[in-house]
Formats: structure tokens, sequence, C-alpha cells
């Protein structure tokens, strides 16, 4: 094993920075939006096009069943926790700078998306979750009829 001379400004810059989010939670939601309960905010991508809005959430090592999705009124809402294990025997830890425990996220959708018509997937650790837009149906013209 190699051993590494730790940079002290580094470690400060670090120590800055996960101070900034405990005592900030406003800060540490990222572009204007609090943070939530929880301990982390996994990385979002939200997209949309004319028949669909797509949410992508990065979810490495966090198990299917370790994730909520749901619905409430107008928003959706993505919580649930990714796991720290150890094996005290097996491993000796000198880092841990990825975030563990709890997150939750949630994103108001607009009045076009179809609750009812909601798709989600997981594969190699991203959360995709498709919601179609409703069918606004084609303009038609309207016959007036005479009295």
């Amino acid at each position: 094993m190699a051993i590494v001379n730790p940079d002290p400004m580094l470690e400060l810059k670090l120590m800055q920075e996960k101070m900034d989010r405990l005592f900030d939670p406003n800060r540490a939601g990222g572009y204007g939006e609090p943070l939530e309960s929880g301990v982390w905010q996994p990385a979002v991508d939200i997209y949309e096009d004319d028949r669909e809005v797509v949410v992508k959430m990065e979810l490495p090592e966090v198990e299917q069943k370790d994730i909520d999705l749901h619905i409430e009124g107008n928003t959706l809402i993505i919580q649930g926790e990714r796991k720290l294990e150890r094996e005290e025997k097996k491993q000796n830890y000198h880092r841990i700078e990825r975030c563990y425990g709890t997150f939750r996220r949630s994103f108001v959708l607009s009045a076009s998306v179809d609750q009812e018509k909601v798709r989600a997937t997981c594969n190699q650790g991203v959360l995709k979750v498709v919601l179609l837009k409703k069918n606004r149906g084609e303009a038609r013209q309207i016959d007036i009829e005479a009295d």
C-alpha cells in the first residue's frame, strides 16, 4: 500500500464545503432548490419533448427496494436511502467522501403531465422516470348549426 501525504489545504477546503452544506441547507440544494430532508441529494437531469417529461436521477449503489417513488397532488417525490455497508474485519477505511444515508427530492409537475401514465426503470444506477403528457387533441372545426 502506498503512503499518501495529505494536502492540508485540500483537506481544509473539503471540510469547509461539508460545513457549508451542514449549516446552510439552502446552499446544499444547488440551483436555488432548498435541501429537503436527507443527508445527500442525488444529481438529476430533467428534460421534455412534445410527448413526455423525463427525470433521470443518479442512484449508484441504491437498491431498488430502497427507492420510494410517488406523486402527491401535483408533486413527484423520489426518496430513499444509500446504505454504507462496512465489514470491519475485511476493510479498513482511510477516507469516506461519498455521501450515504437518506435522500428526498421533489418536483412540481406541470398540468400537461398525465399522472396516471408514469413509467419508471432503474438501470446501472440511474433511475429514469417517464411522465407522459396529456393528449391535448388536435384542433378541429366545429360546425355551427342554424336554428
